[in-house]
């Protein structure tokens, strides 16, 4: 399926919505920096419940 990108919809090829290309153009980077553990999700909480791997003060954990 290929989308050209907003209206007017073309048949470029250029875009797909397929692909790694296609998980770049729609990736959402999200910043959590400073916010309270209060209202940080379940898996970024310190003492990392979920075992999620990441970096801390860029030392990597879990």
């Amino acid at each position: 399926m290929v989308h050209g990108g907003p209206y007017p919809a073309t048949s470029d090829s250029r875009t797909t919505s397929v692909g790694s290309a296609a998980i770049f153009r729609f990736l959402r980077p999200v910043c959590y920096q400073a916010l309270p553990g209060g209202l940080l999700p379940e898996p970024l909480k310190d003492g990392n419940p979920w075992g999620v791997s990441r970096l801390v003060d860029g030392k990597r954990e879990a």
